[in-house]
């Protein structure tokens, strides 16, 4: 069954940075698309990030800059390097695959950016 992992969060202070990464299993990784979402208290989630199975990348346009999604086949993981970070980015993230328009979701990774 399909299984997502994702850790790295924390609580880091504006201007900081940080590195989520999400473990998959279950599915063959390297021939899907991945996804970052994230979810902020009381809001609904929202699309974040995207890397293609060729290695393509997509952003959120509040993101854009600050944020680079990676992949790692050999290890089946996709990461999310977070720079700059700002308090509105404050949610937590969540990892995503899509197979015939389901999407499957990690538990989610609690990112706090608050001084």
């Amino acid at each position: 069954q399909v299984q997502l992992v994702e850790s790295g969060g924390g609580l880091v202070q504006p201007g900081e940075s940080l590195r989520l990464s999400c473990a998959a299993s279950g599915f063959i990784f390297s021939t899907k698309a991945m996804r970052w979402y994230r979810q902020a208290p009381g809001k609904e989630r929202d699309f974040v990030a995207l890397i293609s199975s060729a290695g393509s990348t997509d952003y959120a346009d509040s993101v854009k800059g600050r944020f680079t999604i990676s992949r790692e086949n050999a290890k089946k993981t996709v990461y999310l390097q977070m720079n700059s970070l700002k308090p509105e980015d404050t949610a937590v993230y969540f990892c995503s695959v899509r197979f015939y328009g389901t999407h499957y979701w990690g538990k989610g990774a609690l990112v706090t950016v608050s001084s």
